[in-house]
């Protein structure tokens, strides 16, 4: 069975012949990524995007932060830089990655409707905006899910397998707005960009970090088939578990802000036992990664060594030696 096979199976609970997984070298994994060069969602360490955001970094995360925001006022909004998706130039790596993935499973990244929008319109004006201003913030998520739709259009005629969505909607312990404002103004944007990928024949994955259960109901009712989420200990593992195993696919590590940074070795190790146990089953449901800036986060490479280890150890227990 392929890596690609694999992915599909777990997602769909077809029982695969393996976990799936995706992890540092010399682990590897099932998983390819590619998208439009530059990105249209590009987040930077240091410098300007295509949107007019000025990021800046400090310390040792891979990723910055937006310093200046550039739709200040909405009568700026016919002035905003929007990126050209009909520029070839930038297509050309997702032409290539059907090829160059061989086997594996193929990730198409895609634009932010939430983080894009205060990205470019600053987060504490968004936030302001759910209130004042909700029909330009609606506008302005229903240009980024035309642009979505549009990117899928393209990954439909290049074979990639599925879309991948960044979009932190949690705090530590609640959803960051209210979750009837979520569904008044987001919601349908995701809908829109969650049908045109399944009418394309592609899964829908999203990254989300936070305390997210207000809102994954409503994901899994328009179609969410894996959510990516880094941090599970604010909301409960085995909650999340009797909440959701079995409806959706868990693509996750051992939690990087708790247990991957402070947890003993048999700490570490029980949690992805309680991760396996919690969140999938053997016929699907649930894929281990790693976090792919562990310095930003504090992962040693003992911890993501040990991590990686077991999961491979419960892989075998599992599915037989030869998985």
């Amino acid at each position: 069975m392929t890596s690609r096979e694999i992915v599909k199976k777990t997602l769909y609970f077809q029982t695969p012949t393996r976990l799936a997984y995706d992890f540092p070298e010399p682990y590897g994994g099932d998983f390819y990524h590619t998208g439009p060069d530059p990105s249209p969602d590009r987040r930077m360490g240091k410098g300007t995007d295509d949107w007019g955001c000025v990021w800046d970094s400090i310390g040792d995360m891979v990723l910055g932060e937006v310093k200046e925001s550039p739709l200040k006022d909405w009568d700026d909004y016919h002035k905003l830089p929007i990126p050209d998706l009909d520029n070839e130039d930038i297509w050309r790596p997702v032409k290539e990655a059907r090829e160059n993935a061989g086997d594996k499973y193929v990730f198409g990244g895609i634009i932010s409707l939430y983080e894009r929008v205060h990205f470019v319109r600053g987060l504490e004006n968004t936030w302001c905006d759910i209130v004042e201003n909700p029909g330009q913030l609606q506008r302005f998520v229903g240009l980024l899910a035309d642009m979505d739709v549009r990117i899928i259009e393209r990954y439909a005629r290049y074979g990639v397998d599925g879309i991948f969505m960044c979009d932190d909607w949690g705090l530590q312990n609640r959803l960051m707005i209210n979750p009837e404002d979520w569904r008044a103004i987001w919601k349908p944007g995701y809908k829109r960009v969650y049908d045109a990928a399944h009418c394309a024949g592609m899964d829908v994955w999203l990254h989300s970090c936070g305390y997210i259960t207000d809102i994954l109901e409503d994901l899994i009712e328009i179609g969410l088939n894996a959510v990516n989420m880094d941090q599970q200990e604010n909301m409960g593992l085995e909650r999340l578990g009797d909440m959701f195993r079995g409806r959706i696919t868990f693509f996750c590590p051992v939690d990087i802000q708790q247990t991957m940074v402070r947890g003993s070795p048999g700490e570490i190790r029980d949690y992805c036992r309680r991760m396996v146990r919690s969140l999938g089953t053997k016929a699907g449901g649930f894929i281990p990664r790693w976090y792919s800036d562990p310095k930003g986060a504090g992962h040693s490479r003992e911890n993501i060594r040990l991590m990686c280890d077991t999961f491979m150890e419960i892989n075998q227990e599992m599915y037989g030696a030869g998985a």
